[in-house]
């Protein structure tokens, strides 16, 4: 079963889901990154190239020629994904396929707009039996 963790409280929202993407390719892992609005998915992919002054985030977006040997696609739906090991959801609602991932991950703003949003994704989630984690983010910083 998927395995669900919200990270909120969190205050730059984009920001520490390039931190996450880091991550991620730091530790040898794949993960598609969820974001159907082509604006959200462009803002995303340029921060990728410039929130890390000295660090590269190997990425590209779903449909490229390389995506089946890169560690971050960003996506708008499910097609042509080669990987269902991380998910990471920068939509306002639920992946329709999430479920075919091990894991999970959703990233939640201080904006109260945001975390409504989140509060109806995470009774979805839960309405369907997943598990959901949290992890306050707001005291970390």
């Amino acid at each position: 079963m998927t395995e669900v963790k919200v990270f909120y409280n969190v205050p730059d929202k984009l920001g520490f889901a390039c931190r996450l993407a880091k991550r991620a390719v730091d530790e040898g892992k794949r993960l598609i990154v969820f974001a159907p609005d082509r604006e959200l998915a462009d803002t995303f992919d340029r921060l990728l190239w410039t929130f890390q002054q000295l660090s590269f985030v190997p990425h590209v977006r779903a449909g490229h020629v390389l995506v089946a040997e890169t560690p971050i696609v960003i996506a708008s739906s499910d097609t042509g994904l080669h990987h269902h090991e991380a998910l990471l959801n920068l939509a306002d609602d639920p992946p329709p396929f999430f479920s075919r991932f091990e894991f999970l991950r959703e990233v939640v703003s201080q904006d109260e707009a945001d975390r409504a949003k989140a509060r109806e994704r995470l009774r979805f989630y839960k309405s369907r039996g997943f598990e959901v984690s949290n992890q306050d983010m707001g005291q970390a910083a």
